[in-house]
């Protein structure tokens, strides 16, 4: 086996375990749903921070942080610190509250909200499958509009705010591990504060509640073990690639809901998911021809 098939196997399973522990993620958050979902997110907070200041001085990557900052930088992190927080406070919020179906629609919708947005701020040109998917997405949310009279806003704030997310990252030059060391830094005074003014009583420790504590504890591996798989494929393999692993979440998420968790998925429901499963076959289509094109370079 050469050198080039041996890594690309190994980017191939990061990928995957990466996709497969972020589709897991709902089990953990099941399991301290009695938390309110913002006390959860301070701890998630907390505890990523803590998980990533120890990874930061293992890889001895602060001297390449402290090279990187600049006000362009702080400005940009700080965005994008505000969109993840977001996006985490909103998944866990759906997840709490019995509405992982939302969550796995907004999952789904994600790669279509990060094409629009490279059509946008980057002129990506789009070729007819993603057209098509594109407008698909359109119909699927104007069709949940229209059949419950109301935006399905937590599937499309996960979508936007983690599409953006995306977006104001690619601008920046750092890499998942000195960006994430801002981002919760710069977010540490708000989970400190939650934490502390707001009755979270520190997860419960000084009641006594010691699983609901070490649990919390976990939310950061929780969040850096996934993220850790994924810049280990990132580094090994084409994002083209690792893009066909992305819907084993939103998939999972759907599957979860259903079955294990007894959540009601009406007629007009499936209608939504299947717009949305027929645009991510026109994108998994222009992607294999991407691949194609690629191999042909070669």
């Amino acid at each position: 086996m050469s050198n080039m098939d041996s890594t690309a196997k190994s980017g191939m399973l990061y990928g995957i375990t990466a996709f497969l522990l972020w589709s897991i993620a709902p089990l953990y958050f099941k399991t301290i749903d009695h938390i309110p979902a913002l006390d959860i997110l301070s701890h998630r907070i907390l505890w990523s921070f803590v998980v990533v200041v120890i990874l930061m001085t293992a890889m001895r990557k602060w001297r390449a942080l402290k090279q990187a900052l600049s006000t362009k930088v702080l400005l940009a992190v700080a965005v994008s610190s505000v969109l993840i927080a977001v996006n985490w406070g909103t998944y866990i919020y759906a997840v709490n509250s019995e509405q992982l179906l939302s969550a796995s629609l907004g999952y789904y919708i994600n790669p279509l909200v990060s094409i629009v947005l490279g059509m946008v701020f980057f002129k990506d040109r789009l070729d007819r499958p993603k057209q098509w998917a594109a407008w698909l997405c359109l119909l699927a949310v104007v069709f949940e509009v229209i059949q419950f009279g109301r935006l399905p806003w937590i599937a499309l704030t996960l979508a936007l705010s983690f599409g953006l997310y995306g977006l104001v990252r690619k601008k920046i030059a750092l890499d998942s591990f000195m960006g994430m060391t801002l981002e919760t830094a710069i977010l540490m005074p708000y989970a400190l504060s939650q934490l502390y003014w707001f009755g979270a009583d520190f997860g419960f420790m000084q009641s006594g509640q010691w699983a609901s504590s070490l649990l919390l504890m976990a939310a950061g591996p929780v969040t850096m073990v996934p993220l850790m798989c994924f810049a280990a494929a990132a580094n090994r393999i084409s994002l083209v690639t690792l893009g066909f692993f992305q819907y084993i979440g939103p998939s999972a998420m759907f599957l979860l809901a259903v079955f294990l968790y007894d959540e009601p998925l009406s007629s007009e429901k499936l209608v939504t998911f299947g717009l949305i499963w027929a645009a991510l076959a026109m994108l998994i289509v222009s992607s294999i021809k991407q691949l194609r094109k690629q191999k042909q370079a070669l």
